[in-house]
């Protein structure tokens, strides 16, 4: 019976039940029923429950009320999110606005100065079907064309890029390469009459998605033809007829420009003499692909892009701006980011935030800031995905040379065939990772048996060049398509460079482009690595490293 009433009594404990007389000192022997009615005021409202009931069930019996009407913690503000809805705002009350004064939307002009404009009136056949009835071409010039128009450099620009690359009399404003063109300098205007250019599918100037299709008087917006990297040199190389400009000394260009920069002389060969690529590829990768994607994908997830249709309303800023800092990570390197912010917070004393509170977060915060008005979100998605597209595989080469021959007539007055809308289809089935077989062939290699024709060109060409004795770039060989498809520049002197610190356009996919040449049979191709001891600023290094990379262009065009 002892044993009965001490188990009783730590039952009632762990219930939280006080006995009559009991104290938390000395507890008192309780009587062998408990009477209720006699229990003291602070346990007389405690239920108690019969001796049989478990543990667990006890357990469950909801505590104490701890409400007294206040928040147990103040809420985080959101200084960053109030700005965008402050923007957000403004632009809708200058869209107001410009509603009742019959004037242009909130949207910027994205001008970026006086250029020179070339209007052409002859209709352009782009990759993928569209067509350009006519199209504008922003451009400025540097230095002196002379009397033979023997010394012209094309100067190809990157994604978001206008072709104001270096100040002019008309816009004294510093360009994008300032440090790079002018006497003496990489781009030496002593020498060279140097031409650069907005892309087509820009907002600079060129005409773009945001520009007015003569055809009704609206803006494109996504009724714009998709492009691709070809259809922007077929526009640049009108204005050099325009100009009386039969051959180029030299093509150059840097990231999407040094795709330009390979694609002019792949689709001009006898009009290109030299070339330079710097921190770019011959074929996008999916790395860079996925990076392009997300930031397109930030776009049209902003309510505001309304699919393209968003001119003379609210533009998409906060997709844009989040476009941006997702690739600002893209444009610089880890390593530098580690010397210049490290761990450090921009206001140590202050508690932490989830609004941008790391220097690193407050300089890609900063960078979004600066882009997200300065920019048209559609020129964004348009050009990216011509970056996306491009592939000189002599495979993609042929089925593009073949989509060509079979598109419509170019008759302006024709209305717009349905067959050559991009209209992408989703798969009836999502993507599933799909387990390897050791004893299968890769995608690799059925694509590389697909191609067998190439791939016998580019080892009969490997085959009877120099470079076949001399050894290989470090590295896996590159694919017997795309040496097939550069091979039409083995008589071409190349400049490729790359940078080490790159991890948008990682070294080897230069190292890449290099071998590819050697092998279709080119003698007269300089590759050039800069180490991360060199240059710590990733991709960007060619906008920053005049020394390295100013110096070993201007060695090459001579």
């Amino acid at each position: 019976m002892r044993s009965q009433r001490l188990v009783s009594r730590l039952r009632l404990r762990r219930a939280g039940i006080t006995l009559p007389g009991a104290c938390n000192h000395a507890p008192s022997r309780p009587s062998r029923r408990l009477n209720t009615a006699t229990a003291t005021p602070a346990t007389s409202h405690a239920m108690v429950p019969p001796l049989g009931l478990g543990r667990q069930q006890q357990q469950q019996q909801p505590p104490p009320s701890r409400r007294n009407g206040a928040p147990s913690n103040p809420a985080i503000q959101f200084p960053c999110l109030d700005a965008l809805d402050n923007r957000s705002a403004t632009l809708q009350r200058q869209a107001a606005a410009a509603t009742r004064s019959d004037k242009s939307g909130p949207e910027p002009s994205y001008t970026v100065g006086a250029t020179q404009v070339f209007r052409c009136q002859e209709p352009l056949l782009l990759d993928h079907g569209g067509r350009l009835h006519e199209f504008d071409i922003a451009y400025e010039t540097w230095g002196a064309m002379n009397a033979d128009r023997s010394n012209v450099i094309l100067l190809h620009t990157g994604l978001s890029a206008s072709s104001h690359a270096h100040s002019t009399p008309e816009n004294p404003q510093p360009g994008w390469w300032e440090r790079f063109i002018g006497p003496g300098l990489a781009l030496d205007t002593d020498k060279y009459f140097v031409i650069c250019t907005n892309v087509i599918g820009g907002c600079y100037g060129s005409t773009g998605p945001s520009s007015i299709d003569p055809s009704d008087g609206e803006r494109y917006a996504t009724r714009f033809p998709i492009l691709t990297i070809q259809d922007m040199v077929r526009a640049q190389f009108r204005l050099l007829d325009h100009l009386g400009v039969d051959k180029l000394y030299a093509s150059v260009g840097s990231s999407m420009g040094g795709m330009q920069s390979l694609a002019a002389g792949v689709v001009f060969p006898s009009r290109v003499g030299r070339i330079v690529t710097i921190s770019a590829c011959a074929r996008s990768h999916p790395y860079s692909i996925a990076m392009r994607y997300v930031q397109r994908r930030a776009i049209l997830n902003d309510p505001n892009w309304n699919r393209g249709f968003y001119y003379g309303r609210v533009p998409p800023h906060v997709g844009m701006k989040l476009a941006r800092e997702i690739a600002t990570i893209t444009y610089r390197s880890g390593p530098e980011w580690e010397q210049r912010f490290g761990r450090r917070r921009a206001d140590a004393s202050k508690p932490p935030a989830l609004c941008p509170d790391f220097l690193v977060e407050t300089y890609l915060d900063h960078a979004g800031e600066k882009f997200c008005l300065t920019y048209d979100p559609n020129s964004l998605l348009y050009v990216s995905k011509a970056m996306d597209l491009f592939d000189l595989g002599l495979e993609n080469q042929r089925a593009t040379a073949a989509r060509r021959r079979h598109s419509a007539p170019l008759d302006p007055s024709a209305p717009e065939s349905s067959s050559l809308a991009c209209n992408l289809t989703l798969p009836d089935v999502p993507y599933e990772e799909q387990p390897q077989d050791d004893d299968a062939p890769s995608a690799y290699a059925s694509a590389s048996e697909s191609a067998s024709d190439s791939a016998a060109q580019a080892e009969a060409l490997f085959a009877t060049s120099p470079r076949a004795a001399e050894g290989s770039e470090p590295g896996p060989a590159p694919p017997a398509d795309l040496v097939a498809g550069l091979a039409i520049l083995r008589h071409h002197p190349v400049l490729v460079m790359g940078v080490a610190s790159d991890i948008l356009f990682p070294a080897w996919q230069q190292r890449e482009v290099a071998e590819a040449l050697r092998r279709g049979g080119n003698e007269h191709v300089e590759h050039h690595e800069l180490s991360e001891a060199h240059s710590l600023f990733g991709h960007d290094t060619f906008l920053l490293d005049v020394e390295g990379v100013g110096g070993a262009v201007k060695r090459f065009l001579g």
